[in-house]
């Protein structure tokens, strides 16, 4: 039996709504001069870690548009600072990108771009040999309702396995903040956990650990991709600052196309970001593995998106929600023109 899904993220998204009617003139400035750019330490968000650091979305915006940035570690709390005006664009996972759309009705924000795909897993003790194997554990994910907690949740339903949102069922499924989990799988606490990059890496750097699941296998459809990150607007900002997010898209465009070409210096360059906002520095294998393991692309890999909601309303963890509109690629596709490259299409396309 499947517990209803909580409504305390609905509620405080609903709350703000009303406070602020979606505004952004607080991130904005009274004279339109600057953009606020909302990310996570994950290298999942390298676009931003990278663009950031190496100054190219700075460059893209140019001398009269000043860009500043937030760190965020959850999803719930970027969306909540793009309805309250306290940052006008953001890396987000799937799931929260979906979760703003549906509880401001289409009002709040626009996923402007792609940003990366693939880069999750489930790793789990040496023991854990199989599938099979996995009733009676513990398992982490980042953040109940998030886009690795219905992934792991959906794998446990196609198995045919009952989970609920209270930790019970064939397997437990405990979420928790992604810098606890490596403390909680030393510690016995846990038995594994759904993660995005450097998490899964780091946690595969562990002696007794082995990748049961990887999450690109589960997606044959696509050719193994599905989004992870993707580039989302404040829909006020965008109205009335369609410029600043063409310029950010270029700036985006080419960290991007960055990233691919020289991987190696992308990963020692967001490495060293890292260690700016969070005092510390990954080891350096283990930011080349992790962003080997992840691809990075302005395409927001629109139909996984589609899929990753119905999943959700599927487990109870999100009402059914119409996306049409949700994607606003037109800004993009004007860069890529631009640059003679194919456009992108989202659910519309």
């Amino acid at each position: 039996m499947r517990v209803p899904p909580p409504r305390s993220l609905a509620a405080t998204l609903a709350l703000t709504l009303v406070a602020t009617g979606c505004g952004t003139a607080g991130a904005d400035g009274p004279e339109g001069t600057g953009l606020t750019l909302g990310y996570f330490p994950n290298l999942t968000h390298a676009p931003a870690l990278v663009g950031v650091e190496d100054g190219t979305l700075e460059a893209a915006l140019g001398e009269d548009v000043e860009l500043r940035t937030r760190i965020f570690n959850s999803g719930p709390d970027a969306v909540n600072a793009l309805f309250s005006g306290e940052i006008d664009a953001a890396l987000l996972g799937p799931n929260p990108a979906v979760n703003g759309w549906h509880q401001s009705e289409g009002r709040a924000l626009h996923i402007v771009s792609g940003a990366a795909t693939q880069g999750t897993g489930l790793v789990v003790r040496e023991d854990i040999g199989t599938v099979d194997d996995l009733p009676g554990t513990t398992l982490a994910t980042p953040q109940l309702g998030g886009t690795q907690d219905v992934a792991l949740r959906w794998f446990a339903e196609e198995q045919g396995w009952d989970v609920d949102t209270a930790g019970g069922g064939a397997i437990s499924v405990m979420p928790r903040e992604n810098p606890e989990t490596l403390d909680a799988y030393r510690n016995g606490d846990i038995d594994g956990a759904w993660l995005p990059e450097p998490h899964l890496s780091t946690l595969l750097a562990e002696e007794d650990s082995h990748l049961l699941v990887h999450e690109p296998d589960l997606w044959p459809g696509t050719g193994g991709q599905y989004v992870t990150t993707n580039l989302v607007v404040g829909s006020e900002y965008l109205r009335r600052h369609p410029d600043n997010v063409r310029s950010l898209l270029r700036g985006h465009t080419e960290t991007v196309d960055g990233i691919n070409d020289d991987p190696e210096r992308a990963g020692e360059t967001a490495n060293a970001h890292l260690d700016r906002i969070s005092g510390g520095r990954l080891d350096g294998a283990l930011v080349d593995e992790a962003i080997d393991n992840t691809t990075f692309t302005v395409d927001p890999a629109a139909p996984s998106l589609r899929a990753g909601a119905e999943r959700a309303a599927a487990l109870d963890l999100l009402e059914p929600v119409d996306l049409n509109g949700i994607y606003a690629l037109d800004p993009l596709n004007d860069v890529l023109a631009e640059q003679d490259r194919e456009s992108v299409d989202g659910l519309e396309g």
